[in-house]
């Protein structure tokens, strides 16, 4: 079956002037447009394609990279807006269309937007929304196999009274409070992170750094690269103001004297009046 809006693996099954024609395994077929094709590729050949709606609502694959595919959340541009909603670039040839409906505030061109793609059942045509929090789910801590300490990806939605809000591996809600953030998190914006608690109303507490000795371990290494970047030497010390380690290392103080006391009895840096030397 040829999915639309995800990646499908497809084989070449014949050339014609407008491209190759792709099958799957239940003889289905869709043209990829000769625009696309990658040199060197012959009938036979496996290709991964993006599959999408063209203009004239057919189907077709292409071999460009899209930012958002089925299922998903992006951080995607608004290049046009009609009498019926928006239109955001996501990367392939037709712009994905958002509804006035699907809009949690009226989109302007330009503007970027943290965007879920889906499929509308009446149409079976790709469509967006901007209203995230419908397409996120509470976790079944019966059923959902998720644990603190868990290493996941997280997608930043927006911020609250308490912190930031979070998407977690795209699916669960997900908050870093305020006084756990030491780095600048931009809506859209996608990294790695952890579990720190599994709350009772099946949301997720979450923070950017490993818990216990683990995080000063990845911390220690962080300052570690630092120092080398930097010809050896930080000016940072234990009395520094827990602005000025924020800014330069993305860590709270007590993190720094945590990371630098290993490193210290480990022997890798000495610790000076103005700052820290490595050792090495």
């Amino acid at each position: 079956m040829i999915e639309l809006g995800k990646y499908n693996l497809l084989e070449v099954a014949r050339s014609t002037p407008h491209g190759l024609y792709l099958e799957d395994k239940e003889g289905n077929d869709v043209l990829l447009p000769g625009k696309f094709i990658p040199e060197g590729t012959a009938v036979g050949d496996y290709l991964e394609v993006y599959i999408y709606r063209d203009n004239e609502e057919r189907l077709v694959a292409t071999t460009e990279e899209p930012k958002i595919t089925l299922y998903e959340f992006a951080s995607l541009k608004v290049s046009d807006v009609s009498e019926h909603g928006a239109f955001v670039d996501y990367g392939v040839g037709k712009d994905l269309f958002i509804p006035f409906r699907e809009q949690k505030v009226a989109m302007e061109v330009d503007k970027y937007y943290l965007v879920y793609m889906y499929l509308d059942g009446q149409t079976d045509r790709l469509a967006g929304s901007t209203k995230i929090e419908q397409f996120l789910d509470l976790v079944d801590v019966e059923e959902d196999v998720v644990e603190v300490g868990d290493e996941v990806l997280v997608t930043v939605w927006g911020r609250s009274e308490l912190g930031t809000n979070v998407i977690v591996n795209n699916r669960y809600k997900g908050l870093i409070y305020a006084n756990e953030l030491f780095e600048n998190l931009k809506v859209g914006m996608t990294r790695a992170a952890y579990i720190h608690r599994v709350r009772e109303d099946g949301k997720l507490d979450i923070r950017l750094e490993k818990d216990g000795y683990a995080k000063v371990e990845d911390n220690a290494q962080k300052i570690l690269n630092l120092l080398k970047k930097r010809d050896g030497y930080l000016l940072l010390t234990d009395k520094s103001s827990p602005e000025l380690i924020k800014k330069q290392l993305g860590m709270s103080k007590k993190t720094f004297k945590k990371s630098i006391g290993a490193l210290y009895k480990q022997k890798r840096i000495s610790l000076e009046d103005r700052g820290i030397r490595l050792l090495e």
